[in-house]
């Protein structure tokens, strides 16, 4: 089964083909990415109205680069899978409109699916991947979450943010050291220079029992010592260096705690924080360590992408889960409320 797979959930268009069948051709066939980047930077974030429009520009051609890439007509898709949420109802419009769509028009079936879902199973496209069950830390834009897989679909919610998620913190403490958008990768380029321990920040809420998470007053302690800094080039490079010891340590205590918690060594890790070289590090050494193992999506999956939609729909699809003709887009959903496989 060859499946479409289109995400448009916020500033990225992503389009990919995932093929089911057993052979020399199965798996990702072929995936693109077109980022909206350089549209948004110069309002130092994204603009929903604009962000929709430039999906209404990127998509199709996009379709037809993939198509092209993986030497397949529109004709030979078996099935569409696209992003219906969480995310900006105008962009999930955008490719849940033509996916339907495209569906409709050939006759085969579409499936809605779960943005975070498509995170979450983005680690298992790679070689060697983990069956369930394992525990899963999604830090990806506006979520920071720790879940128990048991099956796919079968999902139990152990700890989230109570308010910034990890990457916000990133990017909004970023833009407070002005650093050009998108921050985050830009705060931890600028922290490989940084002296480790010249700023200590605080790990937010791992002083007491429980596997939720907080952001937003390290942003704040972050915010006073910029503040009260020379905000000279290497003090800038400290601070983002303290910073980002600080997420990295509170994700791995939390992390280990959830491995007690569902009894597991395993652990998965993905969306765009999940491509941090030094929480990589940290969080195989830890698992290691217990004797199990960390398992990420290449740096190029941990961003949204078409490949994980592709991948999340084919599973979904190819156990006979299928959508009535409606189009799809929920800006909030809960993964808990999704079918079991």
């Amino acid at each position: 089964m060859k499946v479409l797979g289109i995400e448009s959930s916020c500033d990225e268009t992503g389009v990919a083909v995932y093929d089911t069948s057993v052979g020399g051709s199965a798996g990702l066939r072929a995936h693109a990415v077109y980022s909206q980047i350089d549209l948004h930077a110069q309002y130092g974030g994204v603009v929903p109205e604009l962000a929709s429009r430039d999906h209404v520009r990127k998509l199709l051609p996009l379709i037809r680069q993939t198509l092209d890439e993986a030497g397949l007509g529109v004709a030979d898709i078996d099935g569409v899978a696209y992003t219906a949420g969480p995310g900006l109802v105008g962009a999930l419009l955008v490719g849940a409109a033509v996916g339907r769509s495209l569906a409709w028009a050939l006759e085969v079936p579409a499936l809605a699916v779960h943005h975070m879902e498509g995170h979450l199973l983005a680690p298992l496209l790679e070689d060697d991947a983990p069956a369930p069950p394992f525990v899963a830390l999604l830090v990806s834009g506006g979520h920071t979450q720790l879940i128990a897989v048991e099956a796919i679909g079968r999902y139990r919610l152990l700890g989230e943010t109570l308010d910034d998620a990890a990457g916000e913190a990133f990017d909004k403490t970023a833009k407070m050291m002005g650093l050009p958008y998108p921050g985050g990768p830009q705060l931890a380029k600028l922290a490989e220079s940084g002296t480790p321990g010249a700023f200590r920040f605080s790990r937010p809420m791992t002083d007491r029992p429980g596997l939720d998470f907080s952001f937003s007053g390290l942003k704040t302690q972050v915010l006073l010592a910029w503040r009260d800094s020379d905000q000279g080039g290497q003090t800038r490079a400290d601070i983002a260096r303290g910073f980002e010891d600080a997420v990295v340590d509170t994700l791995a205590i939390k992390c280990e705690r959830a491995l007690d918690a569902a009894e597991s060594d395993t652990l998965i890790v993905a969306g765009g924080v999940g491509a941090n070289k030094r929480l990589r590090a940290r969080l195989t050494e830890l698992c290691e360590r217990r004797g199990g193992r960390a398992c990420f999506p290449r740096p190029a999956l941990c961003t949204d992408n078409g490949a994980m939609i592709a991948f999340a729909g084919a599973l979904r699809l190819a156990a006979g889960q299928r959508d009535d003709a409606a189009i799809r887009a929920a800006p909030r959903w809960d993964m808990a409320t999704l079918p079991a496989l």
